[in-house]
């Protein structure tokens, strides 16, 4: 087992807040004294049904500290998700019911198992305690903490200057939260940097409880696709644990450059050394370090051999400006093809587009090209013949053969 230093050097890794500090220090000493391990909680409510890269980045230190010899333990919230976190909100979320959170949770542990080593993971369903609450423990819970404590959170401040409304159900999200740290016994809990209340709210409970309070670690919100704003599932932002190794290479190579260090940072286990040697542009032309980079996160989720073939594959579509190497046959009725049809009734037919004008536009924009010798589309009622099988592309992505019955 290594040290208490050298695990600490390895886990504030790109970690925003320790709090506090010193005890974690503790923590760590007596874990190898005792040859005990840590009970290291995350927790993660299935609001939807994609596990995305910025789930991953507290998975990722939790399967760290799993190859450290620590206990994980995950939380599958399908209370919590009930009341929905207001954490870094700024308005109530949207309720969900109990079948959409049941339904949300089937495939959730298959997508977080590409991350943490489910077999050695300790996971419970925080329905567990909270479905045989009386109205007597909700009161009681409620009674653990006061409206002025719940102001002190800064999207809640936020709002209440503001005049947007807070709910008074929001309240038990934090309260709820600490409570599974109660039931766990938690040593540590992971978490977002916008989560420091909630998690410090459980060392509350967990006093109140006759335990020892959890030392609460932070990590930075990963920032998505657009290179602004976080990365999350209503915005679209995102890249799912699941998507196909090619999906998730060409959606890694359209970030902005800028967003590079923090993906290195946040979703590889590079060094600092080895990250400013890519990030160095003296010694590493930009294009190649995000190739490095998207064959990192693909080979972590697919394996190194599917990440060549990613890599390779993306290459060849944009840097070559050829066709991918499996192209989808589209079949089209004689009907549709009678007497050939218009450039923009074919996009509608092949599904590029969801109506005419739709079609229009993507005609006018220039990105429409057909056959081998990519013959730029400019006129929208341009007629076009097929006869066998003809590829219409539009853009580099989007590529199919279109074939007459």
């Amino acid at each position: 087992m290594k040290t208490s230093a050298q695990q600490l050097e390895l886990i504030k890794n790109g970690v925003d807040q320790i709090v506090p500090a010193d005890e974690f220090s503790r923590k760590l000493d007596r874990s190898i004294a005792q040859n005990k391990p840590l009970r290291v909680k995350y927790g993660i409510d299935p609001t939807g049904i994609d596990v995305h890269l910025g789930h991953t980045v507290p998975l990722r230190k939790l399967r760290l500290f799993q190859d450290l010899g620590h206990q994980a333990v995950l939380i599958i919230g399908n209370y919590t998700a009930l009341v929905g976190d207001p954490s870094g909100r700024d308005q109530a979320r949207q309720r969900l019911t109990e079948e959409q959170v049941a339904k949300n949770a089937l495939d959730y542990l298959v997508q977080v198992g590409k991350v943490i080593d489910l077999s050695k993971t300790e996971v419970r369903y925080n329905g567990e305690w909270f479905s045989k609450y009386r109205f007597l423990d909700v009161l009681a819970l409620a009674g653990t903490t006061t409206i002025q404590r719940m102001l002190e959170r800064d999207d809640f401040t936020k709002r209440y200057k503001a005049g947007t409304p807070i709910y008074l159900h929001e309240c038990l999200y934090p309260l709820m939260q600490g409570h599974d740290s109660v039931e766990v016994r938690a040593d540590v809990e992971l978490g977002g940097s916008e989560q420091l209340f909630s998690l410090m709210a459980a060392r509350d409970l967990q006093k109140n409880a006759g335990q020892e309070p959890q030392v609460c670690l932070t990590l930075p919100i990963l920032r998505g696709l657009d290179g602004s704003k976080r990365m999350g599932k209503s915005l679209g932002n995102y890249i799912g644990v699941c998507e196909p190794s090619y999906d998730q290479f060409a959606k890694v190579m359209s970030i902005p450059d800028e967003l590079m260090r923090e993906w290195f940072e946040l979703l590889t286990n590079l060094s600092t050394a080895e990250i400013n040697i890519l990030l160095d542009a003296s010694k590493t032309h930009p294009l190649e370090a995000k190739k490095a980079l998207g064959k990192n996160i693909v080979g972590f989720y697919h394996g190194d051999n599917l990440a060549g073939e990613a890599a390779a594959e993306w290459t060849r579509r944009f840097s070559q400006r050829q066709d991918p190497t499996d192209i989808p046959v589209v079949v089209l009725s004689n009907a549709q093809l009678a007497g050939g049809c218009t450039a923009t009734k074919l996009l509608v037919f092949l599904e590029f587009a969801k109506s005419n004008n739709d079609a229009r536009r993507l005609i006018q924009g220039g990105g429409v090209t057909i056959g081998p010798d990519k013959i730029k589309i400019s006129d929208p009622n341009q007629v076009i013949n097929i006869e066998g099988e003809l590829i219409v592309r539009v853009g580099a992505r989007r590529v199919v053969r279109a074939r007459s019955e």
